[in-house]
């Protein structure tokens, strides 16, 4: 399968869902962006993954997972992400052991995924239909840009994005983005995702 290669591009705090954050991905050839909703405790794992000059006094879950697969002659060779259902990431760690080769698939959440990604410098990929259903491409014009007032204040629920056109849905999609609420983004997404399959 042809795999597509994905960076992590940043962590933000999610302004629609308490204590929850968004781990933004992007593609690095098409910069389509893949916004996951993780925990508190994930984004501070992958925060402190990245920042490899930090150490906690006590190792973390995934501190300790990782030492484990050291252990035993294991490494991670790589994640992927490989569906998206009702907007639940689905995901794979792929490891391989040093010595004779052997392979191992291990399902995750995808942020349990990636924390173990940043710790093995593994590459992140996902697949085509899932930069499809669930990314999101932005050509934001910087004189053009959406302020906050032209988006409607009333579209916090699913049902308020049915009422919306597609313009004005494209149009909310550019300013949750420039916002960094990438849960609403991912909200609106879904509803236009909807739309086009009922055109196809």
């Amino acid at each position: 399968m042809d795999y597509k290669k994905l960076i992590i591009r940043g962590i933000s705090y999610s302004q629609t869902q308490s204590g929850a954050y968004a781990l933004l991905l992007e593609h690095e050839e098409t910069s389509v962006k893949l916004p996951v909703v993780i925990g508190n405790f994930e984004a501070q794992s992958i925060s402190l993954g990245l920042e490899k000059d930090l150490r906690p006094p006590r190792p973390l879950t995934h501190d300790l997972f990782s030492k484990f697969v050291n252990s035993t002659h294991y490494t991670l060779e790589s994640v992927i992400i490989y569906q998206i259902i009702d907007g639940v990431f689905f995901s794979n760690l792929n490891f391989k052991n040093r010595d004779n080769g052997e392979e191992l698939i291990l399902d995750a959440r995808t942020s349990d995924a990636v924390a173990m990604a940043v710790r093995f410098d593994a590459p992140i990929y996902t697949t085509e239909q899932v930069l499809n259903e669930a990314g999101i491409l932005l050509d934001i014009d910087q004189n053009n840009e959406p302020s906050s007032s032209e988006i409607p204040a009333d579209t916090d629920e699913a049902s308020d994005l049915k009422k919306l056109s597609i313009e004005e849905l494209n149009s909310l999609l550019e300013g949750a983005v420039k916002e960094e609420d990438y849960d609403l983004a991912m909200q609106i997404q879904e509803e236009l995702n909807r739309r086009n399959k009922k055109i196809d």
